[in-house]
């Protein structure tokens, strides 16, 4: 069986007795970094052989870890943070495993959008979640879709792009439009700021934002 078990975005205590239960019984852990895991782990006093499993390697290890489960070994997959597969590897895994019809199992658990969907309040009966845009190629062409999408859309930004993000959302979707901006989810100094697009843009250009950052957009 393979496990994708979502790990907390901040806060410790978010994760599951379930998760760690998983955790513990698994014959090994795939980690996106063994390092940054590794602090979790030891923190819930998880003893188990780590194994990476990133974007940079994914294509050569997935076969061996298809024979594993094959073998009847229960492995479970951890990301950095959030839920594996959501903007972090796990797609890849999740196909083969799909392909080969092996059972497979994702636990409930932390996940950035949906609480700042849920507090940026907007409209959250139909929206559309983007992950993060393109870095550069095919950036412009991916917002333009997005206008199109008459829903709320929700995206995910790091702090040094954030400016460059909400200007271009100014362009394409209006001055007037609606933003819920939020960071450091789950974490000490979690923050929302809500309003018009300006508003956005003049709140992080009046501080040095740190912490992934969720955008929720107004497009109904």
């Amino acid at each position: 069986m393979l496990y994708f078990v979502p790990t907390p975005i901040g806060n410790l205590e978010d994760i599951t007795f379930r998760a760690i239960k998983i955790l513990k019984d698994a014959d090994y852990i795939l980690c996106e970094d063994t390092r940054t895991s590794g602090v979790l782990l030891k923190h819930f006093e998880i003893s188990k052989p780590l194994k990476s499993y990133h974007q940079h390697n994914e294509h050569q290890v997935t076969e061996k870890i298809i024979s594993d489960l094959e073998s009847g070994k229960n492995i479970a997959f951890i990301t950095d943070a959030g839920t594996p597969g959501i903007s972090d590897p796990g797609y890849l895994l999740a196909k083969a495993c799909a392909e080969k019809n092996l059972e497979m199992i994702c636990l409930p658990g932390a996940t950035a959008f949906v609480p700042a969907l849920v507090v940026s309040g907007l409209p959250n009966h139909d929206f559309y979640f983007a992950g993060f845009l393109p870095q550069k190629k095919g950036r412009q062409t991916k917002l333009k879709q997005l206008v199109q999408e008459k829903k709320t859309i929700v995206l995910y930004e790091s702090p040094h792009k954030i400016n460059t993000t909400l200007e271009q959302i100014k362009e394409y979707f209006g001055e007037e439009t609606k933003v819920s901006l939020s960071r450091e989810i789950s974490k000490k100094f979690e923050e929302t700021k809500r309003g018009t697009i300006g508003d956005l843009i003049e709140f992080s250009k009046s501080k040095t934002l740190k912490g992934e950052i969720v955008l929720v957009i107004n497009n109904n």
